[in-house]
């Protein structure tokens, strides 16, 4: 089984890799950011950059996949430059957010925000491993839609 980055990667576009990775497939309508290290606030403003540029080329009811596998720490003055990605996403239609949290620890509250940056109609679902996260995308949507809660 391909990872869970290669699998939504394919036809897509590597757009800035740093300490931060966002990703693009097109074909696929997906976006995906991952974190790795110690994000700073300057960090995530760039991250914020192109999740602007990324987001100008999805189409409404697009997938945002959303991995802190690799994420160590993140500054506390981060938080509002990610809720501001999360109404970002909200605005250009995201229809689901797949989060990989290896560590319940690394959540960084993205679950509380989620609940204020995000619709209520958005299927949020946080996942252990990439392997999770691709049994996920592996499901039909009616069956991965099918309780349309904010899940952990």
């Amino acid at each position: 089984m391909r990872s869970l980055s290669v699998a939504l990667c394919v036809n897509s576009t590597i757009i800035n890799q740093t300490m931060f990775r966002v990703e693009l497939d097109q074909p696929g309508n997906a976006l995906m950011i991952g974190y790795a290290g110690n994000v700073n606030a300057e960090e995530a403003h760039r991250c914020a950059q192109e999740v602007q540029v990324a987001l100008a080329k999805v189409q409404p009811g697009f997938r945002l996949l959303v991995d802190l596998t690799e994420l160590e720490s993140m500054q506390m003055a981060c938080s509002p430059v990610i809720g501001r990605i999360m109404e970002m996403c909200n605005a250009a239609g995201v229809a689901e957010v797949l989060r990989i949290i290896p560590d319940p620890t690394r959540d960084i509250g993205l679950q509380i925000m989620s609940f204020f940056h995000y619709a209520n109609d958005v299927y949020i679902r946080t996942c252990l491993s990439a392997a999770e996260a691709e049994e996920m995308l592996q499901l039909d949507p009616a069956i991965r839609f099918g309780q349309k809660t904010r899940q952990t």
